[in-house]
């Protein structure tokens, strides 16, 4: 018999319940599986609230996830199950309200697993469970399941109960997972699973310590003592059923199925001291306690004078130490500092000291952002000798002006937002001692005067100041042209295909895909490759900013106004709506095509070249340009396809070069920003 437990950010929506189902049916076909779920993400809360518009939203997030899990029949019965359930939550007393949000989720998996063909009982945890009497529960649960011997699925609803007065009950926060206990302890499964969105019980918080790593097996004593002292992913009465019946609990992560997790059992202890977590509870003066578990043997004394230390090392006085219990010692710490103390904690602990250790502050969580996150917990930088620690990661408008007041100097703030005013705080951060790697382009592209000022900063500072990725992503585009130019060989022009929307929807039409000019624009919108409005890559904006930027490493003092730029499509597109933009396109598609097909015949293709090009006789000194361009096949832009960016660099005393390579993807973008770093 398996048990499996799901949290309600595993139940949120018709597509993480989809992930649930795969996992069910994947364990289903070696055994019986007992399926504990909680309410979805929300819920509950909402319905202890009694507010109107509260329940309406759960009501229309419940229909939504029948809506997209059922069709036809089978669709209006649920629907009408749940309409009966929710009228029945509203006539119930108010005590009894918080109990249906686990009715709800658990009746839709079980009649979704039914429909599946899965012979499926429902077991009504306000009938089964009596909170405070075990025995009782236990036969009540036993009973049930000989019962229902010939059921596959049995479907429970967590944290609710009745108590010994006859009243619908609950477990408490996080009872759900007490509730799976219970029902493993009584059918003496051999395995029990719980289900989260977390890879398992981890050395820290992730959100005070983003360097926090999962912990693969602890004992049922250390995870207890995490969890009555602050760790969040498991509730603490939920150890003694599994203890009591020698049931291993493995914690493991819906989002990441094929993650091992923690598994928490009846581990032997080691022969050394073995530091397991670090947690934290507020202390009843209103500061906040900090501990450190461990198993094996060390004396407390020696742990907490290393504690001190550390926190010294990080500016922060602890109030007071002590010792909770063995295996548990604690540093009590002002509120204002939580943050840093159990960061300090945890890097001297269970961090490794490399010889140089940079502390990164990432400046935004998208796709770049928690890609290089990834690349750093991995430990890719580990072969430069130096240990990268992710100090913070934050999207907040104000996460520049927070660094800017608490890291200390030598520190690396990688801006990988696509925000148009962040480098405001650019200058001021390289004063500061702050070193800047950035991928925003945005943040480059800015009148020369400001762009100037940055270089500056950062030469008077002693800081480096690395943006490789704002063009040609992980090319060595900027590196090639001012490793040029300083050594007197500046370019005399710079051609450049740099608009990964255009070049991909281009060379698509061209191949006869079969899709015109507008589905494959709407295509690249939907995947996100473009602008909201994608007339922003089509009018040469992004291209812009590229050229800006390539121009400068060059020497060139390039401004916007400086730039002729022909978009694509003449200004008529760009002054209507956008659906009213796709349909001129698509009717232009015979048009677009008939030139394609007169360029393919005298041996040319269309790329959108951005260029910049010294010419004594101009005003400046340049000339640059941007627009479509007829290129021959003995072009460097002729064969390119898809997201890939090609830039020609022609020099007064060497050949031409030519780079050419991904132009798109977060996963490039983070490398690049790593090499970046590391340099």
């Amino acid at each position: 018999m398996y048990v499996l437990k799901f949290g309600g950010s595993s139940v949120a929506n018709a597509t993480a319940i989809s992930g649930v189902l795969d996992i069910v049916e994947g364990v289903a076909r070696e055994d019986r599986v007992i399926l504990v779920c909680s309410a979805i993400s929300g819920c509950t809360d909402s319905l202890i609230s009694g507010d109107k518009k509260a329940l309406e939203s759960i009501r229309r997030r419940h229909l939504d996830i029948i809506s997209r899990l059922f069709t036809g029949e089978d669709r209006a019965d649920a629907a009408a199950e749940f309409f009966s359930l929710f009228d029945r939550m509203t006539k119930a007393p108010a005590a009894e309200a918080p109990a249906f949000g686990e009715v709800f989720s658990t009746r839709i998996l079980a009649r979704k697993l039914s429909c599946e063909g899965y012979s499926t009982a429902w077991a009504d945890s306000r009938e089964l469970v009596v909170k405070g009497d075990e025995a009782r529960t236990t036969d009540n649960i036993r009973a049930f399941l000989k019962a229902n011997a010939a059921a596959q699925m049995v479907v429970a609803p967590g944290f609710i109960a009745r108590g010994a007065d006859g009243k619908v009950c609950t477990l408490g926060r996080g009872g759900s997972d007490y509730s799976a206990a219970i029902f493993a302890a009584a059918a003496k499964a051999f395995s029990f699973q719980i289900w989260t969105d977390v890879p398992g019980i981890m050395t820290c918080n992730p959100k005070i310590v983003p360097t926090a790593t999962t912990i693969s097996k602890l004992s049922y004593d250390s995870a207890l003592k995490m969890a009555e002292h602050g760790a969040k992913v498991l509730y603490a009465p939920t150890i003694a059923p599994a203890l009591a019946a020698g049931i291993e609990i493995n914690i493991r992560d819906t989002f990441q199925p094929s993650d091992p997790g923690t598994v928490i059992g009846n581990a032997p202890g080691p022969d050394v001291c073995a530091w397991t977590g670090v947690s934290n509870l507020p202390s009843e003066n209103g500061n906040q306690r900090v501990f450190l578990s461990f198993e094996g043997p060390a004396a407390p004394d020696a742990v907490i004078a290393r504690i001190s230390a550390c926190l010294k090392a990080a500016g922060i006085a602890p109030l007071q130490t002590g010792t909770e219990k063995d295996g548990l010692v604690w540093a009590e710490v002002r509120d204002a500092v939580l943050t840093q103390a159990c960061r300090a904690i945890h890097r001297e602990f269970f961090e490794i000291q490399a010889a140089k250790t940079l502390d990164l502050y990432i400046a935004g969580n998208g796709a770049v952002g928690n890609a290089l996150r990834k690349l750093v917990e991995s430990g890719a930088a580990r072969k430069s000798g130096r240990h990268i620690r992710i100090a913070e990661i934050s999207s907040s408008r104000d996460f520049a002006q927070r660094v800017l007041q608490t890291a200390p100097r030598h520190s690396v703030f990688a801006d990988c937002t696509d925000s148009e005013d962040i480098h405001a705080f650019y200058v001021p951060l390289l004063e500061a001692g702050i070193n800047i790697v950035s991928s925003n382009r945005r943040s480059l592209a800015v009148p020369f005067v400001e762009y100037a000022a940055m270089k500056q900063a950062a030469l008077q500072s002693g800081c480096f100041f690395r943006y490789s990725t704002t063009v040609g992503t992980a090319l060595p585009v900027l590196e090639s042209i001012l490793a040029g130019a300083m050594a007197g060989d500046e370019p005399e022009s710079i051609e450049a295909v740099v608009s990964c929307t255009l070049n991909r929807i281009l060379s698509e039409h061209e191949s006869h895909t079969g899709d015109s000019f507008a589905t494959l624009l709407r295509k690249a919108q939907e995947e996100g490759l473009t602008e909201k409005d994608p007339r922003f890559d089509l009018g040469g904006e992004d291209a812009l900013k590229k050229l800006l930027i390539l121009a400068r490493e060059a020497g060139i003092p390039l401004e916007r106004e400086d730039v002729k730029v022909i978009p694509a499509f003449s200004q008529r597109l760009f002054d209507c709506s956008l659906d009213e933009f796709y349909k001129m396109v698509e009717s232009r598609e015979q048009d677009l095509a008939g030139v394609e097909a007169d360029l393919q015949a005298k041996g040319f293709r269309q790329r959108f070249i951005a260029s910049v090009r010294k010419d004594s006789g101009s005003p400046g000194g340049f000339v640059a340009e941007i627009k479509l361009v007829p290129v021959p096949s003995d072009s460097p832009f002729y064969r390119i396809t898809g997201t890939e960016n090609v830039i020609e660099i022609r020099r007064k005393f060497t050949a031409p070069m030519v780079i050419r390579g991904a132009g798109e993807g977060a996963g490039v973008a983070a490398c690049g920003v790593l090499n970046d770093i590391l340099k």
